[in-house]
C-alpha cells in the first residue's frame, strides 16, 4: 500500500498536476475512487481544484496563514487516509470539504477566543450547489454578489466585515459605532436572506 503524502503543492514534482486533460475532466466520485485505489495523482487533482478555495475559507476565519496551511494539510491528509468518509448521495465533495474546514477553523478559534468562534458558528450559510467546475465555482461567486447587492446597505457592510474581514461581532460594533444589539441583528437578518435567495438560485 502507497505511504500517504504528508504534504500537497500545487504541481509538485511528486504528484502530477490536475493540469493534465485527463485530471481536469475527471469527476471528483472518479477521483475518490481512485483515492481509495491510492492513486495520489487523483488526489494531487482534487488539492488543485479545491486547495485555493478551502486555504480562502480558512484564512477568512482563522487571519493566520500557518494555522490555515495546517488545517489544510490535514484536511487532505484526512481524505487521503479515509475516502470512503465522503458520502456523495448526501452532497457534494466541495460541500463536504468546505464543512470541515469551517468546522475545524471555528474549533482552532474557539480554543483563543471563544465568543468569535460561536459568532462564526452561528453566522454561517452552506450551499446545496455543486461547485466541482471553476465555471460553478464563478457561478456561485456572481450569485453570492448579487445576492449580496440586494441586501439593505447596513446589513451588506455587517456581513462583509464579518465574513470578507473576519471581523466579531463586538469587533463591527466598534468600527461602526452601533449598539451590539443591532449588529447581531443585522447579521442574523442578513445571514437569513442570503440563505433564502442563494438556496432559491441554487434550486
Amino acid at each position: 500500500m502507497a505511504s500517504p503524502p504528508r504534504t500537497f503543492k500545487k504541481g509538485a514534482s511528486n504528484l502530477v498536476s490536475s493540469q493534465m486533460g485527463a485530471e481536469v475532466r475527471a469527476s471528483d466520485a472518479a477521483l475518490i475512487e481512485r483515492i481509495s485505489q491510492r492513486d495520489e495523482t487523483a488526489l494531487a487533482a482534487l488539492y488543485d481544484r479545491y486547495a485555493a478555495m478551502l486555504s480562502s475559507v480558512l484564512n477568512r476565519i482563522l487571519r493566520d496563514n500557518q494555522a490555515s496551511e495546517e488545517i489544510l494539510q490535514d484536511i487532505f491528509f484526512q481524505l487521503w487516509r479515509r475516502p470512503s468518509q465522503f458520502d456523495a448521495s448526501r452532497g457534494s465533495l466541495p460541500g463536504w470539504l468546505l464543512v470541515i474546514a469551517r468546522n475545524r477553523a471555528i474549533s482552532r478559534l474557539r480554543r483563543h477566543n471563544p465568543a468569535a468562534g460561536d459568532e462564526l458558528g452561528e453566522n454561517s450559510v452552506v450551499l446545496p450547489v455543486n461547485i466541482e467546475s471553476a465555471v460553478a465555482q464563478k457561478q456561485l461567486l456572481d450569485r453570492v454578489k448579487r445576492a449580496l447587492d440586494g441586501l439593505p446597505a447596513e446589513q451588506r457592510a455587517a456581513v462583509e466585515l464579518a465574513y470578507f474581514e473576519g471581523l466579531t461581532h463586538s469587533e463591527i460594533a466598534a468600527r461602526t459605532g452601533d449598539p451590539l444589539g443591532t449588529v447581531k441583528t443585522r447579521l442574523r437578518s442578513a445571514v437569513e436572506t442570503l440563505k433564502r435567495t442563494l438556496h432559491r438560485a441554487a434550486s
